[in-house]
């Protein structure tokens, strides 16, 4: 059972090293940035600060001599030479506050005004809720003004000074850089994966050969007839100081230990069969014998005494059941030997008539129907082994089910295939006999009933002559029912 959930497609080896190349390459482009991002931020506040020392150094300073404007400015604040956005704010020993943002650069000129906008009290009231000291520390004053990084000193008087620079260059500076940086690494994780895909089909094609070696291998017919196993993997893919090299090495010794098992498991199904063909056959002649004497005992003129009579009619009932028997036996044998079979066109619809015909001659106590359709249907084979065929699922259904049956033979055609079933309503074929019911000498006498012996090889024969055609045979059963569904290509 698959350990993969239902429905989901399992990735392949291909597919998973290039995800794993991609994901690492992505989480080394992840880390990096995130090292870069906080080195930059440390060096970039690093410098406010130095910038923010400078400017509250520079606020406590008058305007230099000869440079008016000192009237300008707003008591209590030192705004010449700032930069644009520098916040001021002033808190005096008696409680009161100046504070002030510049708008842009102040050069202290007597007939400029002092650029800045007020300070809302909740703004104010927010610096002096932070603690703040002579180090610099990062304060958000809303949105309307942003993140200020601010310092405060006490002045000469007993008041406070709060010097602050905004940190909007430093969030615009790191977002950039993390924008192109992100835009850089993705389309390098792209790149990457194209050609680490490129690269691994690469070096993934000697395994793509080592399984197209083994499909070819599968796809044999390994389990009869004579096996030529010629498929080996290429040199090229055998070198063992290779870890493909090592599979390929290792799968060629497999081949050729599976090639001498094969050789030797036709050896000697070669031997059996012509052991069995050569036996059947030489049987023949002595059982034809046995059976001649037993019949000119039985038809002869003189007074036999009647257990003498009895043992000779026993000894022509087995002699034409042994003789059958051979017969079944040489049969298998030439079809296991792989003689080629007679092609020529046979009227299967006449042939099935007449093997129903014979079986209602041989079981009167059955009920024989027959279902075939107007048109003739003709297939290709031999008609002496398609109408065995027939002969012996008929005889099976008569054997081994009970009299008043019904037999029920139909013949049909679809799409060039043709469909000859046979069903029968009787007791069935137990389900642990179901599987075998088309090997050798498989019986099933201990549940179902049947009138009369069999070899156990009439199914074998069927399976045997059907595969021969380049058929299907296959049964299912149930109490009550059961069919045996023979199909060939049509003519």
């Amino acid at each position: 059972m698959s350990s993969s959930p239902r429905g989901r497609r399992p990735w392949s080896l291909r597919r998973r090293l290039i995800a794993q190349v991609a994901g690492l390459l992505a989480l080394v482009c992840l880390v990096v940035g995130v090292v870069t991002e906080l080195a930059l931020r440390d060096f970039l506040m690093g410098q406010l600060d130095a910038r923010i020392a400078e400017t509250s150094e520079r606020g406590s300073r008058p305007p230099p001599p000869g440079r008016p404007g000192g009237d300008r400015v707003p008591e209590g604040l030192r705004a010449y030479g700032q930069s644009t956005g520098s916040l001021f704010v002033n808190v005096f020993p008696d409680g009161r506050v100046l504070a002030a943002v510049l708008r842009s650069s102040y050069d202290a000129k007597i007939t400029d005004p002092f650029p800045h906008d007020e300070i809302s009290p909740v703004q104010v009231g927010t610096l002096l809720r932070s603690g703040l000291d002579d180090k610099p520390r990062s304060v958000d004053l809303g949105p309307s003004l942003g993140e200020y990084r601010v310092v405060a000193k006490t002045t000469s008087g007993g008041g406070v000074a709060i010097t602050g620079l905004p940190t909007k260059d430093v969030t615009d500076t790191l977002w950039n850089l993390g924008f192109i940086f992100g835009g850089v690494a993705i389309g390098g994780i792209l790149v990457a994966g194209a050609l680490g895909a490129v690269t691994v089909r690469r070096t993934m094609k000697p395994l793509d050969r080592l399984a197209a070696t083994a499909t070819r291998v599968a796809e044999l017919p390994l389990d009869r007839g004579e096996v030529a196993l010629s498929e080996r993997v290429s040199e090229v893919d055998t070198d063992p100081r290779t870890e493909v090299g090592k599979v390929g090495f290792a799968l060629n010794r497999m081949l050729g230990h599976i090639s001498h098992a094969l050789s030797a498991r036709q050896a000697s199904e070669s031997r059996v069969r012509r052991f069995v063909a050569d036996a059947s056959h030489e049987l023949r002649t002595p059982l034809a014998a046995i059976r001649g004497y037993a019949e000119l005992t039985r038809r002869s003129g003189s007074e036999v005494p009647p257990d003498i009579a009895f043992a000779m009619g026993r000894v022509e009932s087995e002699s034409t059941r042994m003789t059958g028997l051979v017969e079944d036996l040489l049969l298998l044998a030439r079809l296991d030997s792989g003689r080629p079979v007679v092609h020529e066109p046979v009227d299967l619809s006449r042939l099935v008539a007449d093997a129903v015909a014979d079986a209602h001659v041989a079981g009167p106590e059955h009920k024989w129907l027959l279902e075939v359709p107007p048109e003739p249907i003709t297939v290709t084979g031999d008609a002496d082994q398609l109408h065995q065929v027939v002969i012996n699922l008929l005889g099976n259904a008569r054997t081994h089910t009970p009299a008043g049956t019904e037999v029920t033979t139909s013949l049909s055609i679809m799409d060039s295939v043709v469909t000859l079933s046979i069903v029968d309503t009787g007791p069935g074929i137990p389900p642990r006999i179901l599987p075998d019911v088309f090997e050798r000498f498989a019986r099933g006498d201990d549940s179902r009933s049947r009138a009369a012996g069999s070899t156990g090889l009439g199914l074998a024969i069927v399976a045997a002559v059907v595969a021969a055609h380049g058929g299907q045979v296959g049964v299912t059963s149930r109490p009550g029912r059961t069919e045996f569904q023979v199909r060939f290509r049509a003519a």
